[in-house]
């Protein structure tokens, strides 16, 4: 193994990773690349990263999970398929859901209906159409026909 490109590699996605956070799998391909396909040497500076507290998949899925649920509005749904898509183990994606509020989901699902409703008034679709926006959204089909009701009641 080359130990120069081993630091080299090393120092720059330490580097990365106080910058922002990272998932273990978004690290391994890039490492994987720098060290121009050496799979030993990539699983080396991935454990290392690792050790040193450098990657978390939990803290990396805790804070996906707060960021897409608070500032785009996403589901639980649509978040699991995202982080699973990102290789995170389904254990630590359900124990990320803890880390998010899910009082403030549903007031901020009932917010992106109402405005949607708004968005849609007099359209003879309009029922069928919130209700395939929040499903697009991530949202279960329980919490989106609720809300979906209590919306439509508003404008009443």
């Amino acid at each position: 193994m080359d130990k120069e490109l081993y630091t080299k590699v090393l120092g720059r996605m330490q580097a990365q990773c106080s910058r922002r956070e990272c998932c273990s799998s978004d690290i391994y391909k890039k490492v994987l690349k720098a060290v121009d396909g050496d799979v030993e040497m990539a699983g080396d500076v991935l454990e290392s990263l690792e050790k040193d507290g450098f990657i978390d998949d939990f803290r990396y899925a805790s804070a996906f999970a707060r960021e897409k649920s608070t500032l785009n509005g996403w589901g639980r749904i649509k978040i699991a398929y995202a982080l699973s898509a990102k290789g995170i183990d389904r254990s630590v994606i359900d124990r990320a859901f803890w880390e998010t509020d899910s009082v403030a989901a549903g007031r901020r699902l009932d917010s992106l209906l109402a405005s949607k409703a708004r968005s849609l008034s007099g359209d003879p679709q309009r029922r069928l159409k919130l209700i395939r926006f929040a499903l697009g959204r991530g949202y279960t089909y329980d919490d989106v026909s609720d809300a979906v009701e209590r919306a439509l009641a508003a404008e009443k």
